[in-house]
């Protein structure tokens, strides 16, 4: 999987480091988008620095705890985001498997924690393991009671590994032969989400009988959870996110109109309301979290 392009951000070095992404090798790389490790041992963080903050995304994931726990915080208020003073609900099961996500989620952490979450594009999990992504829409759950039990076995040597390398080696010695014997026959790009869409609506339009765009998006949203419309959106704000990032980097100013169209929104408040939609937060609120603040660790691993 390409790497996303290097660049730097005027961070608060007060930050601790962010944690680690483990890109896939290249034999996987249509099946998994990456594995994010975050450890907070040792670090001297306050409640409010151990808030975690994710987009809605249309990645399916599996997460592992080896050190503390992580609790869902639920917004007071519909639509809005979670604050520190909303409901904690713990995290059920030792591993937790989360499907779609259409909205933004936010997590606390109540000591320090040491964790791993493993990203799967969704129709290859589906290909992987006979689930069906739509059925998780919006949920984290225990992982044992969805997971077949070879799965299971492979998620206990994660956890007894003694370094994240050896569990990163673990997971993707167990995916390889399994994805290699299901993969489909039409390659997949995984670069970003735009890449991956464009083939995924590419693959369904020859899989199977009917190739009506009824039944290619029903196709799409079979392997994926979610409507081939809200994946285009979600890429969509992915490239926007990264094309303003470069932009603050090489020029040291960001023009939010010039983003918006160039990435095909109708104008500057459209793409304002949709990174509310997926981020919680709008484009120039996001960017400054991203400098500033440890709850957006996630989005500066992926930077």
């Amino acid at each position: 999987m390409a790497t996303p392009k290097t660049i730097a951000l005027d961070f608060d070095p007060a930050l601790i480091p962010s944690g680690t992404l483990w890109l896939p090798r290249a034999s996987l790389s249509a099946c998994l988008r990456g594995v994010m490790v975050r450890s907070t041992v040792g670090a001297p963080l306050s409640d409010a620095q151990r808030l975690n903050h994710f987009p809605a995304t249309p990645l399916c994931s599996l997460s592992w705890w080896f050190t503390g726990c992580s609790h869902m915080l639920e917004p007071s208020r519909p639509g809005g985001m979670a604050q520190l003073t909303d409901t904690r609900r713990p995290l059920a099961g030792r591993w937790v498997f989360g499907g779609p996500f259409t909205r933004p989620t936010s997590s606390w952490c109540p000591g320090p924690v040491h964790g791993m979450m493993v990203m799967f594009l969704p129709d290859a999990l589906h290909a992987l393991t006979g689930l069906e992504p739509a059925r998780f829409t919006d949920q984290l759950v225990d992982a044992a009671g969805v997971l077949p039990p070879d799965w299971l076995a492979m998620c206990e040597q994660v956890q007894d590994a003694p370094d994240d390398a050896q569990r990163v080696d673990l997971l993707e010695d167990f995916l390889e032969p399994r994805w290699q014997a299901c993969r489909p026959g039409l390659p997949l790009q995984a670069h970003r989400y735009g890449d991956w869409v464009t083939h995924l609506s590419q693959r369904a339009a020859v899989s199977g009988p009917g190739r009506s765009l009824r039944q290619l998006e029903r196709r799409v949203k079979r392997w994926t959870g979610l409507p081939l419309r809200e994946l285009r959106g979600m890429a969509r704000s992915e490239q926007a996110f990264f094309d303003a990032v470069t932009a603050q980097v090489e020029t040291g100013s960001i023009r939010w109109a010039d983003i918006a169209a160039d990435n095909g929104y109708a104008d500057q408040s459209h793409l304002c309301r949709m990174s509310r939609r997926i981020t919680g937060f709008s484009p120039e609120a996001l960017l400054a979290g991203i400098e500033k603040e440890e709850a957006f660790w996630a989005y500066r691993i992926w930077m």
